[in-house]
């Protein structure tokens, strides 16, 4: 199978009116903010969207198994409250997979083709050794079979946070909770009190890179790369929660600069600085470029 052939970067363009987009736990769990003011959603947060995205989208794949064939989600990295199966680690999905697997080289291939998301992000799968503390012996310590092994896969596709193009502002507002778990319930509890915070309004945006030199060890294909292309316009469907209520988020814009080499026309960094994103609720006025050596970019509106 034929692996991506030329560079492409893009870059997303989406609004935030009245929701938290990244909570910080450090932080009472307060919308993510740069100390410029500047609203933050890290690179993490938006690899689960696209992998909750991927998960609706990809058909299941079917994997042999002991003799005997299994349906697979093409998704590795799944959410506790959003599973295809029931698993209850990675490391259980890992070894359904892989358990039987010795080579290195072949973990590696078969990972990539079972799971898109290793295919396209990378992923790090540790396994343990021969041994354990109470199990050494003498032979595993001068060998050293009893250690661990991590196999790490660099994947081709890389995303960077999200960040407002100007500072926001963070509304926190106090809540009150009318419900008691105490005696026989009968009480409210209206002195306990809890917070929930939003950003009134932000225009965000963040970049992402796929590179061809990567992708031929994981088998990132043109075709993986349109996938990831048809997820990012609706990002956000299907993500409403109390912190984000539908409509609360949406993607304005998806750019795509797609290469005409393996090694791109001119460095991500200069495709990604010629976009130029004005905070304005006018589409047309919202984005435009700066030419850079005849990379003609593709604008997508979001869904």
């Amino acid at each position: 199978m034929e692996t991506l052939k030329n560079k492409i970067d893009f870059a997303v363009v989406f609004r935030v009116k009245n929701a938290n987009p990244n909570g910080d736990p450090l932080n009472g769990n307060r919308p993510r903010v740069t100390y410029d003011g500047l609203g933050e959603m890290t690179d993490v947060c938006i690899k689960r969207k696209i992998r909750n995205r991927l998960m609706e989208t990809l058909p299941k794949s079917k994997v042999k198994i002991d003799k005997d064939e299994k349906e697979i989600c093409p998704v590795f990295v799944q959410s506790d409250d959003n599973k295809f199966d029931d698993h209850p680690s990675l490391r259980s999905r890992a070894d359904e997979v892989l358990s039987n697997v010795k080579i290195e080289k072949d973990i590696i291939e078969i990972a990539c083709k079972t799971w898109f998301d290793v295919r396209a992000f990378g992923q790090l799968f540790a396994f343990k050794g021969k041994g354990s503390k109470k199990t050494k012996t003498k032979e595993a310590n001068e060998t050293g079979d009893d250690k661990g092994v991590s196999i790490g896969i660099r994947g081709p596709v890389s995303i960077h946070s999200a960040f407002s193009i100007n500072p926001v502002d963070v509304t926190s507002i106090q809540i009150t909770k009318s419900v008691s778990g105490e005696g026989d319930g009968k009480k409210k509890a209206s002195d306990t009190m809890g917070m929930k915070h939003r950003v009134d309004r932000g225009i965000y945006v963040f970049y992402g890179s796929m590179n061809s030199q990567l992708a031929v060890k994981t088998g990132f294909s043109d075709s993986d790369a349109e996938v990831i292309k048809s997820v990012l316009p609706r990002l956000f469907e299907n993500d409403e929660s109390s912190a984000r209520p539908a409509g609360s988020m949406e993607v304005l814009k998806v750019v795509w600069w797609h290469h005409n080499c393996p090694s791109g026309q001119c460095s991500s960094a200069k495709v990604h600085r010629s976009l130029k994103v004005t905070d304005t609720d006018d589409l047309d006025k919202l984005i435009s470029f700066d030419n850079v050596n005849g990379l003609v970019p593709k604008v997508i509106d979001g869904v």
